[in-house]
């Protein structure tokens, strides 16, 4: 048989893939957790950050990460209530690629401008969750991609620490990846 023939007939065979878990089929909090790890956007600046607080280093470990999620949640609610938020998309796609400079060039700012950075990006990534809430259930779905959030963040933490063991400039070729891997998503 011809194999463009065959591409063909398995690709009418095929149904649409689903970017998010159904909340009404896996539940709410499922549906949360697998709300950022199902954009490369959201997972690649989630990480950054937590690579990039450990270049800052101190309380910046937790405390960039922290401004980040508690960011995150207040923009959750601000979409939730159909709060305007202009340039949401695009500012979540500027977040992996200038969190990911910020770490490839070691930028250490005071903690709080650190924190201050991290949570204008996390309002956006927020703010995205909770317009795309549908018909799962808020309270639920937001400690999920809370969950996930940190998650990603304790992976960028623990990368970039265990990286930092074997080659000190790791981190940042770490965060050049994030930042290429930005970039790659603009034109890609």
């Amino acid at each position: 048989m011809n194999k463009y023939l065959l591409t063909g007939l398995f690709a009418l065979l095929t149904s649409p893939a689903l970017a998010h878990l159904p909340p009404e089929q896996h539940g709410s909090f499922l549906a949360g957790v697998s709300h950022p790890l199902f954009g490369l956007d959201h997972i690649i600046a989630m990480v950054a950050v937590g690579i990039w607080a450990v270049q800052i280093g101190g309380k910046a470990v937790w405390a960039v990460p922290a401004g980040f999620v508690g960011a995150m949640a207040l923009g959750y609610f601000g979409g939730i209530m159909g709060l305007p938020l202009p340039f949401v998309e695009p500012m979540i796609l500027a977040s992996a690629i200038i969190v990911g400079l910020l770490a490839t060039f070691a930028v250490k700012p005071s903690l709080a401008a650190g924190v201050g950075i991290a949570a204008l990006f996390g309002l956006f990534h927020g703010h995205a969750h909770g317009s795309e809430l549908g018909a799962a259930q808020a309270l639920t779905f937001g400690l999920g991609f809370i969950a996930a959030t940190a998650a990603l963040h304790a992976i960028g933490v623990i990368a970039a620490q265990l990286v930092a063991r074997v080659l000190p400039y790791g981190p940042r070729i770490l965060g050049a990846v994030s930042a290429l891997l930005g970039l790659s998503l603009i034109f890609g």
